[in-house]
């Protein structure tokens, strides 16, 4: 059985340990992806992740000359056009092909990295080089820099480190956008989802805090747990601790509401039904009067 590309999202290209594109559903283009966690340690054991923790990576820590080198390469790629050669995105049709991110995601929580403000910088450097080259190749593309996102997909729970904000803060100079986890309303929800000791409350303050200086996407992943989607009351909570979120002063540009599209870590995890979702983006948007949109997920992983 085929799958579908944007349920592809295996961590090689040709050969790479650190980079990855992949088509990506939410932003409707391709996606760079940047791997800070090949080491697959996460401070979040979410029931619903597609990462395999039950065998050793190869590579365990990050090499930051080989990470760079590889995130040229994959731009250039992914730039040129010659991506959509290959056997792997040769289908891909012709609306989505374009270089939309570099997205910080990967195998962990790409905040937990140490030098996490220094690797941001890093890659905001290729991505201006990268940029540049662009421009004098496609002169219609007046600021292809400004066209290229810089995208950290987060739980949000590092976003008190001081090396996270100034991080966050070379994501802002650099077209960053941050996705930030948010996939629960109660304490009890959040703690049977994400299988975290970090509390629930510590995840609110965080994305209050972030978002009361920029923007922020809300990235909101619900499922059938033992064949069960989440009960009324639970995703009326959801909707409370997002207004709780900008009565005290957060902006949220988009509210992101998908289900599973890749085979979850647990066998008692399965996607929403299409209609399921749609209820819920209809829900976020009549309680919250926020932007909200929906993802689909894949029964057939």
């Amino acid at each position: 059985m085929s799958v579908p590309l944007h349920a592809d999202h295996a961590r090689l290209f040709d050969g790479n340990r650190f980079v990855y594109p992949v088509l990506s559903r939410r932003s409707r283009g391709i996606s760079v992806g940047v791997n800070l966690n090949p080491d697959k340690i996460c401070n979040f054991d979410c029931i619903y992740c597609q990462v395999d923790r039950t065998r050793q990576s190869e590579t365990q820590f990050v090499e930051i000359d080989a990470l760079l080198a590889e995130l040229r390469a994959t731009l250039e790629v992914v730039a040129s056009g010659a991506i959509y050669q290959t056997p792997k995105f040769r289908d891909v049709p012709p609306e989505l092909r374009r270089l939309n991110d570099i997205a910080f995601s990967g195998d962990g929580e790409p905040t937990t990295y140490k030098n996490f403000d220094a690797i941001i910088e890093a890659c905001a450097e290729v991505k201006r080089e990268i940029a540049l080259r662009i421009a004098s190749s496609h002169s219609a593309i007046r600021n292809p820099q400004s066209a290229i996102k810089m995208v950290l997909i987060t739980n949000a729970s590092m976003f008190h480190r001081p090396h996270v904000v100034r991080g966050l803060e070379i994501l802002d100079r650099n077209n960053g956008e941050i996705w930030a986890k948010l996939e629960a309303g109660t304490d009890e929800y959040y703690h049977l989802i994400e299988r975290t000791p970090i509390p629930f409350r510590q995840i609110l303050d965080n994305i209050t805090a972030a978002a009361r200086v920029r923007p922020l996407v809300i990235q909101a992943l619900f499922m059938r747990v033992a064949g069960e989607p989440p009960v009324p009351a639970e995703l009326e909570a959801f909707c409370d601790r997002l207004n709780e979120i900008t009565t005290a002063g957060g902006q949220l540009k988009l509210v992101q509401i998908y289900t599973v599209a890749r085979r979850p870590a647990e066998s008692y995890v399965a996607p929403l039904a299409d209609q399921e979702v749609d209820a819920i983006v209809k829900l976020v948007k009549g309680r919250t009067k926020l932007n909200a949109i929906g993802f689909y997920g894949n029964a057939n992983y």
